[in-house]
């Protein structure tokens, strides 16, 4: 695969104005068709150099999502970092897919190292693995975060995301789309946590991520995108999940997260975590399920993986 061509950014993208921005070109699309033409992603890499965690800003994620205060960074205050880069390259006029409406299908991390909040990170985005999918068509979001200092590699994360009802021209169905193989039936265990998620929830992570996609924000804001009221972060889900899981006891490990419904606001969320250990009695690995506690409901399922 060809390296995409960087395309250096000034600062790190305003999350509202893209969202504002992508309104006004879905209106436009609404007149030119679902693509205005466009099969390919672009052949680009947005970058940003010199990024700083602001440590006002992790702290109130920290608690947030019931991470213990730190001065290394979580993996999923990383990925808030980087979003706003990858939706930059989702905000772009060569891109062929509509970035309103989008469905977080899957994120598969890796964190190579530790990363101290008064290091100077370099972010890069890119997409990737454009696909049919039964209901649309999905394709790969690739962030990487290198030290500024020796652009050696510190996290990488990959994003599937859902451009549902969206099929692009030439782009076939797959027989077994990600993430809709025909999934095993689904009993509930005992629930090791329970959470109570209230109405502010979508806007409370909107505040310390940035993230203020409307499906989040309000009921009336998620009614108006074709939801029937406004749902969780997928990101907030998965990192109070990882939060849950406890501290990491390993400097390198693989964080993944599935999501299969959407919890909607208000909500009760049960999670259950299951912990393996070497036969050295150390950590090794934790898998975690959510559902909801009156319908049984899968919402999503994730593992966390020491790596070598």
């Amino acid at each position: 695969m060809n390296q995409p061509q960087p395309v250096v950014l000034g600062e790190v993208p305003s999350l509202s104005k893209l969202y504002v921005n992508a309104a006004a070109t879905a209106a436009r699309r609404r007149v030119l068709g679902a693509s205005g033409g466009k099969k390919k992603l672009p052949a680009i890499s947005h970058e940003v150099r010199g990024v700083r965690a602001d440590v006002e800003n992790l702290t109130a994620y920290q608690h947030l999502v019931g991470e213990s205060a730190s001065d290394t960074l979580p993996a999923g205050y990383v990925h808030a970092l980087a979003f706003p880069v990858s939706m930059s390259v989702m905000n772009r006029e060569d891109f062929p897919l509509p970035l309103l409406g989008m469905i977080h299908l899957e994120n598969r991390i890796e964190q190579l190292v530790p990363i101290q909040f008064a290091q100077e990170l370099d972010i890069r985005s890119w997409a990737e693995n454009l696909a049919g999918h039964r209901a649309g068509t999905q394709l790969d979001m690739v962030s990487e975060v290198r030290a500024g200092s020796t652009d050696d590699l510190l996290w990488r994360g990959v994003s599937t995301y859902l451009a549902k009802g969206v099929f692009l021209p030439g782009i076939d169905k797959p027989g077994s789309p990600n993430g809709t193989t025909a999934a095993k039936e689904f009993t509930p265990p005992n629930p090791t946590a329970l959470w109570q998620l209230n109405m502010d929830t979508g806007r409370s992570y909107a505040a310390v991520s940035g993230d203020f996609n409307p499906i989040h924000l309000s009921v009336l804001s998620a009614k108006a995108l074709g939801l029937r009221g406004s749902i969780a972060h997928g990101m907030y889900l998965a990192s109070r999940a990882l939060a849950d899981v406890g501290a990491v006891k390993a400097d390198s490990f693989a964080w993944n997260v599935t999501f299969e419904a959407p919890v909607f606001l208000p909500a009760r969320v049960a999670l259950d975590i299951t912990t393996v250990h070497a036969d050295s009695g150390t950590w090794e690995r934790s898998d975690y399920v959510a559902w909801n506690p009156r319908s049984g409901r899968r919402h999503f399922t994730g593992s966390v993986t020491a790596l070598a």
